[in-house]
């Protein structure tokens, strides 16, 4: 089986909730599988460390998990416009793989989820392409010939899969949000069926 990462971090459990959709969308296609990763929160204070194993959800990812992924969909929650540090934290320790060209040629999709409508979705969404165009990765995003991209009065963006969560982090995924999270991750493993 070929497999699809799809690497995140949530805090507030929207981006959880778009991961397995994604996930999802992946299985759909044949020889395709999700492989659900996370990160490890960011300590302020430099001597705290987080356990190695997390105490509920996916397992922290590793760069293991980057170089024998067919492809990655990586999701943020959207902090001022841009990616959470504890996601663009394990970015940063990915040099090496960057180096060895581990990841050119790989599809990679993005997702984010943001309190606000006008929260800086899309810029978020472009800072976590940022680091994968400099690794090498193919961009998919998703195309106007997904009907609920038209449709959708919440989240969603030619970017990638977008949720608004409201000010308390309480709203559900809307219908378009779901069929959208789903077809990315759907997008994403077909083109990395067809590349690798």
């Amino acid at each position: 089986m070929k497999e699809v990462l799809v690497l995140y971090y949530s805090r507030g459990g929207s981006l959880e909730a778009m991961t397995q959709l994604l996930a999802r969308g992946v299985a759909e296609i044949d020889g395709m599988q999700a492989r659900i990763r996370t990160v490890a929160n960011v300590s302020t204070v430099c001597e705290a460390i987080e356990d190695d194993v997390p105490t509920q959800g996916a397992p922290y990812v590793t760069h293991n998990d980057l170089i024998e992924c067919d492809g990655l969909v990586l999701g943020s929650p959207t902090y001022f416009g841009n990616m959470a540090a504890p996601i663009k934290y394990f970015l940063d320790s990915t040099s090496a793989l960057w180096l060895n060209g581990s990841l050119v040629g790989k599809p990679a999709g993005v997702f984010t989820s943001s309190s606000s409508l006008h929260g800086g979705q899309e810029s978020t969404l472009l800072s976590m392409m940022l680091p994968l165009l400099h690794h090498g990765m193919v961009l998919v995003g998703l195309p106007y010939t997904e009907p609920a991209l038209i449709q959708t009065v919440s989240g969603g963006a030619p970017y990638g899969a977008t949720h608004f969560a409201g000010q308390d982090n309480k709203l559900p995924l809307s219908d378009e949000e779901k069929i959208l999270c789903r077809a990315l991750g759907k997008r994403v493993a077909t083109i990395a069926a067809q590349l690798t």
